[in-house]
């Protein structure tokens, strides 16, 4: 089995592979003696000392032994390494003699190795697995790298991806820890540090949401910036559960508990001035708990309505309908379109000492102080209407509902709308006509709807050019059939597109901005409601007071150069 036997200086001592050199005549008899006493002094293998010899370099090697002992050649390059197979070969088996399982297909294994002659190792392989070995020759110096990357530890991996100089805390007491040495594993300083380096990263890079992805084969974490996933690491598998269990004391939740989905909270304390409150959802799969991190940055609700992209006109609509003294306004929009920033930023401006806000969410995303917020538990029966009924008899001048899910939550939060309160709100529509139609359609009465709901918002985020963008000529049929206007072709604008650079990291796209359709409801619009009237007809009816659609919201975000006609056409319908 080994590659050099007791006395090197003879023909019989030598190695299979030096042998077959030899007779091929890539050796001369002086060197594959030389390099056998060699590797018998240095007490390496011989192909070891053959390759750092410098005689043969490791590819001329692979493509001779293939050719000579009539095995397939594989380029590691091309092999995608996530799919090997593990555990199926011995971790120390591995690294002492060399080989690597690459595939297994019914009772055939497939073997990656540098030295076709140590067939006493494929004989140890196939006596281990039960299995046909079947050899496939690989590149010496990259086979040893692989060696060296799976032999390491799930701990030297994690601390080779992690680096130092965290000291971050989370805001919580880690009393299960404490008390149950049985969770002390969860505390692993590896898998500590590299979830406070992610949730560091996620936080630099301007991520929305962190997902922790459990497959068969591979473990994945995935960021989404600006709306799009990215794959930012594979750790190795074998820390799922120590991660999802470290998540999942953090957030609050049950450790114990893996076959149901689980909602929880935490709290990442940057400084003694900043702290992020994270949500955290746990979804069993079929390999793991996948967890999806959803960053609440309450800073977004401090930025002021400036910086959510509302055209001047929009914003002048929207102020005048959130200072009425009552009526409903609603927010609707898919999730992820920025609907909480929306209200709460309205929130924030109303926040008044002399006004009484009560909000019912279910979590409460952001923290804004003076505001009255409450978490609904519909395990414990605090659910939306049983909030909003306590709500008023709490004296409030403003209420917001985080969704209006049902007909009870919808007839409640009109009510209030119609009995001098302002009432805010979100419904999953596509756009502001549809919403109407879809209170109609949950039961709630037309009249009801006119003479409550004030002004409608649909919104979308839409990515943001990079400042390395540059002008493009995009053909006046292609702007025309987007859904410009002859009029404005007149050659005063240009459009963009995304270029990348460094501190957008190639993708053209650095944050994000808001698309609105603000529909306020005027009187032609309340005839349209009472009288049954379809999406259609309400939209018609919008069209003629002025009202633009998305599209066109997105279309002047695209002539003021602030993103691409691409972006624009991805996220709106027309």
């Amino acid at each position: 089995m080994a590659a050099v036997l007791s006395n090197p200086g003879s023909n019989t001592s030598m190695s299979g592979l030096a042998r077959a050199l030899l007779q091929a005549g890539r050796l001369s008899a002086l060197q594959a003696d030389t390099l056998s006493k060699q590797a018998g002094t240095d007490k390496v293998q011989f192909i070891d000392a053959l390759i750092s010899s410098g005689i043969i370099d490791a590819r001329s090697l692979a493509n001779f032994c293939s050719e000579t002992f009539g095995y397939p050649l594989l380029d590691f390059s091309l092999f995608n390494m996530a799919l090997r197979p593990e555990g199926v070969i011995d971790n120390k088996l591995m690294q002492s003699q060399r080989v690597i399982a690459l595939a297994k297909r019914g009772n055939k294994i497939s073997i990656a190795i540098s030295d076709p002659t140590n067939t006493a190792v494929l004989d140890q392989i196939k006596f281990q697995t039960e299995l046909t070995v079947e050899p496939v020759i690989v590149e010496h110096t990259g086979l040893l790298k692989l060696i060296e990357l799976f032999g390491q530890s799930a701990e030297q991996s994690l601390n080779n991806l992690t680096g130092d100089g965290l000291d971050i805390d989370f805001a919580i007491e880690e009393v299960a820890i404490q008390n149950d040495p049985g969770l002390a594993d969860i505390d692993d300083a590896p898998v500590v540090k590299f979830l406070q380096k992610m949730l560091i990263d996620a936080i630099n890079l301007g991520a929305s949401d962190l997902h922790f992805e459990p497959f068969e084969k591979f473990y994945r974490i995935r960021f989404r910036v600006d709306g799009v996933l990215r794959e930012i690491a594979q750790p190795p598998l074998a820390i799922k559960e120590k991660l999802a269990s470290r998540i999942k004391v953090i957030s609050k939740l049950d450790i114990s508990e893996k076959r149901v989905p689980q909602d929880g909270r935490m709290k990442l304390v940057l400084s003694k001035t900043r702290s992020i409150d994270f949500r955290v959802s746990t979804l069993p799969t079929l390999f793991g708990e996948k967890i999806v991190m959803r960053i609440l940055d309450g800073s977004q609700a401090q930025m002021g309505i400036e910086a959510l992209g509302y055209d001047p006109d929009q914003k002048d609509t929207l102020m005048k309908a959130i200072q009425r003294p009552y009526g409903m306004v609603l927010v609707t929009g898919p999730t992820g379109s920025g609907k909480t920033v929306s209200l709460y930023t309205c929130l924030n401006i109303l926040n008044q000492p002399g006004i009484n806000i009560a909000t019912a969410e279910d979590p409460a995303e952001i923290n804004l102080p003076g505001v009255n917020q409450v978490n609904i538990n519909d395990r414990a029966g605090l659910t939306f209407p049983v909030a909003l009924k306590a709500f008023l008899r709490q004296d409030p001048d403003i209420i917001m509902v985080g969704e209006i899910r049902d007909l009870e939550t919808a007839d409640i939060a009109i009510k209030a709308a119609q009995t001098g309160h302002m009432v805010f709100s979100t419904l999953h529509t596509n756009d502001a006509p549809s919403t109407l139609t879809r209170l109609m359609n949950m039961g709630v009465a037309p009249f009801n709807i006119a003479s409550s709901v004030i002004l409608i918002t649909a919104q979308r985020l839409t990515r943001r050019l990079c400042s390395c963008k540059v002008s493009t000529d995009i053909p006046n049929e292609v702007l025309l059939e987007a859904g410009f206007l002859a009029d404005d072709l007149d050659g005063s604008w240009m459009p963009y597109k995304a270029v990348g650079c460094e501190r957008c990291s190639g993708s053209g796209y650095k944050g994000r901005l808001g698309i609105y359709q603000i529909m306020p409801i005027t009187e032609e619009i309340e005839r349209v409601i009472l009288s049954h009237g379809t999406a259609l007809e309400i939209e018609a009816q919008a069209k003629l007071d002025g009202v633009r659609t998305l599209r066109q919201s997105g279309l002047i975000k695209v002539k003021l150069g602030l993103t691409s006609l691409e972006e624009i056409l991805g996220c709106t319908n027309e």
